[in-house]
């Protein structure tokens, strides 16, 4: 797999193809009422799916990234107890089967690696093309020590072990960092919706009380306004949160 590229299955097609035309439908209803306007989005809501494309990649690389991380870890813990290099991650390969499944994605690329170490490749060649394809910093990190460290001929079980406590311990700070600020993200989350539940109650409360802004040039004007600094507010609150080491 290359998880650089993120293949979209027909069930994400179509369940964010409907959330697309359902949010195009919310933000129309809340900011200009448009059965005409509505008809012309539709059409960009079904694209959905490849706006959230990136974002869906993203999930699967930090997901690749924390089970890599408890991998590397548990063959730290072999290569410290004496094991060499192919039996530490042969080691984690069991563990990882039963805590994430035989399935899971860091399972199928422990068992690639070692299934071609087993047909002759070095170990270091195929760690080498699991990090190219994962796309990942931390993978790749550990693969250049780990070919250093074979080319040098140095302490390779020490450097290797001491290297992937180090990767596993910078992963752990990141999965805190998302622990601690997942509160913020909630909240944003729901300051996100409030304006378009105070627009649902008032439009509840006072029918007709924002006709004016949508009968009038000048009102449709504002709320194209309104729409441009919501959109900003969103996409500003998410990047703050956004928080990288």
């Amino acid at each position: 797999m290359d998880y650089e590229v993120y293949r979209l299955s027909r069930k994400e097609w179509l369940i964010y193809g409907s959330q697309g035309v359902g949010y195009l439908a919310l933000l129309d209803f809340v900011f200009y009422r448009s059965a005409g306007l509505m008809a012309v989005l539709v059409p960009l809501g079904l694209c959905y799916p490849l706006v959230i494309r990136k974002e869906l990649k993203k999930r699967r690389r930090e997901a690749l990234k924390l089970q890599f991380k408890d991998a590397i870890l548990s063959a730290a813990s072999g290569l410290n107890a004496g094991y060499s290099v192919e039996n530490a991650f042969a080691s984690a390969l069991e563990e990882m089967d039963r805590l994430y499944g035989k399935n899971s994605m860091i399972s199928e690329e422990l068992r690639l690696i070692l299934a071609k170490t087993r047909m002759n490749r070095s170990f270091g060649e195929a760690l080498g093309d699991f990090a190219r394809r994962s796309g990942l910093e931390d993978i790749q990190s550990f693969s250049d020590v780990f070919l250093a460290a074979r080319r040098s001929g140095g302490e390779l079980v020490r450097i290797i072990a001491r290297t992937a406590e180090i990767i596993g311990e910078k992963i752990r700070i990141q999965e805190d960092i998302m622990t601690a600020t997942a509160a913020r993200r909630m909240e944003q989350r729901i300051m996100s919706a409030i304006p378009v539940l105070i627009t649902f109650y008032i439009e509840l409360t006072s029918p007709g009380f924002f006709s004016l802004l949508y009968e009038t040039a000048a009102g449709r004007m504002v709320m194209t306004v309104c729409l441009g600094i919501y959109l900003g507010a969103c996409s500003l609150s998410k990047k703050i949160l956004e928080i990288r080491i």
